[in-house]
């Protein structure tokens, strides 16, 4: 699969806010899981399609009581990559038996109108009915979306010759992406360390005496905002890794920040006046195309 499980979730509008109904959930479906599983697993048995898959007693036990732990799973209040690569898997399962995926949106159908008939019953406020059955809704279409779209994902990479060599550079490019991500982290944490020992020998330097306090002061402040801006980037590249959006204004911040700390190290330095110039326009220049991409940054958001 070469989405994003966090921008599946955007599509869907599912947010923490869901996720808390659907743990909230759990002890009552925890109670009524038979019943819903139940109705699910007759359909199966009733139908001559999908009974042939089940002809051996010892598969029907272990799929029926996996499909229970799925359908307790949608209640967990949690759906991380984890809960994504089950749903990618029950796709696979289902190309490898090959399942028609109508089956499968027949049993989320046969299980919404359980878990719907279920959640009437209660003496639930319109309110969180409402909000209940949206969020059930919302765990359900993701589901489905994923476990399909996998089954014809992986059915295109069998079946079509050029679907395979796509496929496969595709799958080289984001190993190779993932590697080079991890190189950078390292490179980041080696950063962060150094910049730490600069600040920490700069601030014993100060206390020892052994620099004017004006430019101890002056250089442990420059080492302190190098520290911020490489926590920054890593901060940045740790949320790409989890699928969030590249942020173009920290790379400005960097920009921003180093100027001004060379502008503090030419101070103190007595640099000539157009030197000090220069790197005043230069940080009015950045301070305001940083708050320009900030602005849309988070008009987009």
């Amino acid at each position: 699969m070469t989405r994003n499980f966090k921008h599946i979730k955007e599509d869907y509008r599912f947010t923490e806010e869901h996720e808390q109904w659907l743990g909230k959930m759990r002890p009552l479906m925890e109670e009524k899981a038979e019943e819903v599983m139940g109705t699910v697993d007759l359909w199966i048995m009733g139908n001559k399609e999908t009974a042939k898959f089940f002809s051996d007693a010892s598969r029907k036990s272990h799929v029926f009581a996996s499909q229970k732990q799925w359908f307790l799973e949608l209640f967990s209040g949690s759906y991380d990559q984890r809960f994504y690569d089950k749903l990618v898997r029950i796709g696979l399962a289902h190309v490898r038996y090959k399942v028609d995926p109508h089956f499968m949106s027949r049993a989320i159908n046969i299980m919404r109108n359980a878990c719907m008939g279920i959640l009437s019953r209660t003496d639930d406020t319109r309110e969180v009915l409402t909000n209940r059955i949206i969020a059930l809704g919302k765990i359900l279409d993701i589901s489905l979306d994923v476990i399909n779209a996998t089954y014809y994902e992986e059915e295109l990479r069998i079946y079509s010759p050029v679907y395979k060599v796509k496929s496969l550079l595709i799958e080289f490019s984001e190993k190779f992406s993932q590697t080079m991500n991890l190189v950078l982290i390292l490179a980041l944490i080696g950063l962060t360390l150094g910049v730490v020992w600069l600040f920490a020998i700069d601030i014993r330097a100060l206390f020892a005496g052994s620099v004017q306090i004006g430019e101890g002061i002056i250089s442990a402040l420059g080492s302190m905002l190098m520290l911020w801006v490489v926590i920054e980037l890593m901060n940045t590249e740790i949320d790409h890794l989890k699928g969030g959006k590249f942020h173009i204004s920290v790379f400005v911040g960097v920009a921003l920040v180093t100027t001004i700390r060379e502008m503090m190290i030419a101070t103190l330095r007595h640099e000539p006046p157009a030197t000090v110039y220069y790197l005043v326009a230069s940080i009015l220049v950045l301070g305001f195309v940083y708050w320009l991409v900030t602005r849309t940054e988070s008009r987009q958001q």
